[in-house]
């Protein structure tokens, strides 16, 4: 294989972007720069190595800014309420909502307070990146052109969405006055099908498998870590030390810790959780001359009241708008509910989770993780994980408030009532959780936990109603409950082959429906005539997806435009859509729907036997953070579907407002097989490639891989490199 192995030094530097460095900085940095080596892959993969784990961090955050500095700019830009400064005053709304709870003096004092240990990383993070601007002048920042090492305080949470999102602007908008917030860039990118139909938002998540030595042909541990995310949200690089750090895996762009990885003897992959642990609180609020004031029992307390500046662009410079944001002891206040203030409360604590996020990196087994979850910081995850001593094991989430059962959290509930005040803490021991279960194998897909491992999964009934918030299983929970409890000799292969499988059991359940209700039609109806066809070809499907495929089309087609007809029966009466087109849809609209979707095909495509190949691509034309694509240039057929239909490898595709052909933007984004023993092995491959460039031979390198599931070696050891 290819390596470039180089010491990061500054060299001749013509001109200083990192916002007025000083001699001492830059002095510090080269120093810093002198213990670090970085050794780049044949796919482009940075493999840090530093003296210290501070060093490794300078590092890697050197490296993330060599792969993609605008996704790890806008990052942290969207984490400290500041993307308005780049994206101007449609972001408004967005950033007041992220300072509800980020605010930069807190976030200095905290770091003010952290650990000696964790304030260097700190130091180091802000360095690597600032030694990176100074060395490449030609770099111009949309607005941070100097990072601090508080600011990693506001990005210790790695999921694709922190619990703050589930905050709608729009009620902040119509709260706190001004004009209404338009659309604005996310770092993560935007999922949906763009028609504005909730119902047709792409499911989001991950997959995460463990299977248990006594299940593998070598009796090793197997770790599956598959995140489904928008493409391009985190990087994939090794960050190494001589004091104990070795870690691989999925990067947050700026953070400096792995999120979904491995070592050499742990692994652990995240997927959201379905828990319910962000709260609304119904707050009666009165004015108390120019003050306000809440009810809690037969309290008054004083709402508090912080100004909170936005600061956005406009064509003739900045500008900046004032609030006076509210809050009570339960959080913030985020919108009205009639004549009530609703607050939000959610977990905020950055310190802790920025030591949890990190520490668990360099575990070593299952006890070693089990203790990092003691901070219960890893709020909006479960947790799949598996070890070199052949442990395996499942957590739920790790952020779950005691509450009085006989309130429905799924609503506001009364903040006046003490009824509805915390109780500390669920512990682990609480939660839904498995340590080696008999079935040999643990899965989890953004489903309940309640199937987790088969027969061996924690039971609905142990625990309180809060804990998780799904109602019936998902079609990716149907997928795995079939090839997995089918092996007993998985490996590495076959256990990527597994997550490959093409079965789609939403169609298994969806298509008969529509089969008989076509079967009972009368032999004068029209639609008979015009559906003919189609219906043969679904009849005589297997349900797997294929680029070859026309029934998958058909099928995909089909089962959109028959879901988005149910999609508000199902919500009224508390189904999935899939589910409500199973029992309860009518078969004139099942097949009417079949009919619709054929001559979608036809208009799209030029006729309703289209292959599926021929519609679901990959394309990586640029860097830009909202997806763009182009029908006229090249692009590679994926055979795998969305989520929606219960593939477990994932494939977020629409088509464009300038496209025909459908392009996914999110599902698969880094798969990765480990298997643990007396040494680490890893497969894995990243959608498109690791550089942010397109004129760089990484950019999209890994397309062909990516889309045929074909992982690539990992190199974990130096000597591999």
């Amino acid at each position: 294989m290819k390596r470039t192995a180089y010491l990061l030094l500054a060299g001749a530097v013509a001109a200083c972007s990192a916002g007025r460095a000083s001699r001492s900085d830059v002095a510090r940095w080269e120093q810093e720069a002198r213990a670090v080596t970085i050794t780049r892959d044949d796919w482009g993969i940075a493999h840090v190595h530093g003296t210290s784990d501070a060093d490794a961090v300078f590092g890697m955050e050197y490296a993330q800014a060599e792969d993609d500095f605008n996704r790890v700019e806008m990052n942290y830009l969207d984490a400290l309420g500041r993307v308005a400064e780049a994206a101007g005053e449609a972001a408004l709304y967005r950033d007041l909502r992220m300072k509800l709870w980020v605010d930069e003096d807190s976030l200095k004092a905290m770091y003010a307070g952290s650990p000696a240990w964790l304030k260097a990383l700190m130091d180091a993070f802000a360095d690597g990146l600032n030694y990176y601007l100074y060395t490449h002048p030609q770099v111009r920042p949309k607005v941070i052109r100097r990072f601090e090492p508080w600011m990693a305080l506001a990005f210790s949470e790695g999921s694709i969405g922190w619990d703050v999102e589930r905050v709608d602007p729009r009620g902040l908008q119509a709260l706190y006055g001004g004009p209404a917030p338009a659309s604005a860039p996310r770092p993560g990118g935007g999922d949906g099908d763009g028609r504005g139909d909730r119902a047709f938002v792409e499911p989001s998540g991950s997959n995460g498998i463990a299977i248990a030595p006594k299940n593998t042909k070598d009796h090793r541990a197997l770790l599956y870590i598959n995140p489904h995310t928008s493409f391009y949200f985190r990087s994939e690089l090794q960050m190494a030390s001589d004091s104990g750090l070795d870690a691989y895996g999925a990067v947050t762009w700026g953070q400096f810790f792995v999120y979904q990885g491995f070592n050499a003897t742990a692994g652990w992959m995240h997927t959201s959780s379905g828990v319910d642990n962000v709260d609304e609180f119904l707050e009666t609020v009165t004015r108390e001359g120019d003050r306000y004031a809440y009810r809690h029992g037969d309290s008054l307390l004083p709402v508090t009241a912080r100004a909170i500046t936005v600061r956005y662009r406009t064509d003739t410079g900045m500008a900046a708008r004032t609030f006076t944001a509210w809050n009570t002891r339960h959080g913030p206040i985020v919108r009205k509910e009639g004549d009530k203030w609703v607050s939000v409360s959610l977990m905020h604590d950055p310190v802790h989770a920025l030591i949890q996020a990190y520490t668990r990196t360099k575990v070593k087994d299952y006890a070693a993780f089990r203790q990092t979850m003691e901070l219960h910081t890893n709020s909006s995850n479960n947790t799949v994980f598996a070890d070199a001593e052949g442990n395996i094991a499942y957590f739920h989430s790790n952020y779950i408030p005691r509450r009085d059962t006989a309130l429905d959290w799924t609503k506001p509930v009364d903040g006046s009532d003490p009824a509805a005040d915390y109780n500390g803490l669920l512990s682990v021991d609480e939660t839904p959780h498995l340590l080696n279960p008999a079935s040999g194998w643990i899965y989890n897909s953004n489903n309940w936990p309640w199937s987790a491992a088969g027969p061996s999964s924690p039971k609905r009934a142990d625990f309180p109603r809060y804990v998780e918030t799904g109602t019936e299983e998902s079609p990716r929970g149907y997928h795995a409950l079939r090839v997995l409890p089918a092996h007993r000799d998985f490996t590495m292969a076959s256990l990527t082959a597994a997550a490959f499988d093409s079965w789609l059991p939403s169609f298994a359940r969806m298509i008969p429906p529509l089969l008989r209700a076509w079967d009972r039609m009368e032999s004068k109806d029209p639609l008979r005539s015009r559906i003919r066809g189609q219906i043969a070809v679904l009849r005589d499907w297997d349900f797997r997806w294929d680029t070859s495929s026309v029934a998958t089309s058909l099928a995909v087609f089909w089962g959109t435009e028959v879901q988005r007809q149910v999609f508000r029966a199902a919500r009224e009466a508390g189904l999935s859509a899939e589910t409500y087109v199973v029992e309860r849809a009518a078969p004139a609209t099942l097949l009417a729907s079949l009919a619709a979707a054929s001559d979608s095909l036809q208009a799209d495509f030029g006729t309703w036997h289209t292959t599926w190949g021929a519609i679901n691509r990959f394309q990586r034309i640029n860097d830009s953070i909202e997806p763009q694509f182009d029908d006229a240039k090249p692009s590679i057929p994926v055979g795998f579907t969305s989520s929606r239909w219960g593939s477990l490898a994932s494939f977020g595709a629409r088509p464009y407002a300038n496209t025909v052909k459908w392009y996914g933007s999110s599902g698969n984004s880094f798969v990765a097989v480990v298997e643990f023993g007396d040494s680490v092995r890893a497969m894995a491959v990243t959608a498109g490639g690791e550089r942010g460039d397109a004129a760089s031979p990484h950019f999209a390198d890994q397309s062909r891989r990516y889309a045929t599931g074909d992982l690539r070696p990992v190199y974990f050891y130096p000597s591999q490199l």
